[in-house]
């Protein structure tokens, strides 16, 4: 019968063990700050092509999210036949969103670019009231917000994750797709990206 081994020589050097313990957290450290410096680098946040440009959006009538109001008055919910007749910029968010907190502000400002409509989708809330909470605590950019609480519009939309903003034209028609959060940095080429759109929507 051999002799039974030593716990010492069953366990792993010093050295290894302080490997196995720092490599998890040197691979977490080195993927955040590859994200961090995509999403502030300033390119346009439009790595992705979506199927959807160039045709119809699809049909959805979602409510409003409840309680939300701005400016005194009810902010009211979102349908397909909303977004004709002047070019308009869909958000998709969700208040457990991490990139949509980040996102809003320049939301908030683009809301104020003249001859911009921007309307929203809040995707999936864990609650009704949670939406209602973000905007009211954020700030309430969007003209109308549908309440997407099934998540249904948003993936006949083919968003796969939020934040995701599409431009649309006059006659209903997706014209392009932002993936990715706008930043201070990819501002001014969004915004030309929804211009431009409003020109060749006007040219046709």
């Amino acid at each position: 019968m051999s002799a039974p081994l030593d716990d010492a020589a069953e366990r792993p050097p010093p050295v290894r063990r302080s490997l196995l313990l720092i490599l998890p957290v040197l691979a977490f450290a080195a993927l955040a700050t590859v994200m961090f410096l995509r999403l502030r680098s300033g390119v346009d946040p439009a790595a992705l092509p979506s199927a959807m440009i160039g045709k119809p959006v699809p049909r959805f009538d979602l409510p409003a999210v409840p309680g939300l109001s701005a400016a005194g008055a009810p902010v009211p919910g979102l349908s397909s036949a909303d977004l004709k007749g002047e070019i308009t910029v869909l958000n998709v968010f969700a208040s457990w969103c991490a990139p949509c907190q980040v996102e809003h502000p320049m939301l908030m400002r683009l809301a104020k670019e003249p001859g911009i409509r921007l309307v929203g989708i809040d995707y999936k809330e864990p609650n009704p009231e949670a939406g209602q909470r973000f905007l009211a605590r954020h700030g309430v950019p969007f003209s109308a917000v549908g309440a997407d609480a099934s998540g249904r519009a948003a993936i006949d939309f083919g968003v796969y994750g939020v934040p995701e903003t599409f431009i649309i034209g006059p006659d209903g028609v997706i014209r392009d797709k932002l993936v990715g959060i706008l930043t201070p940095e990819n501002f001014a080429s969004v915004l030309a990206r929804i211009r431009s759109a409003g020109k060749v929507a006007a040219a046709q």
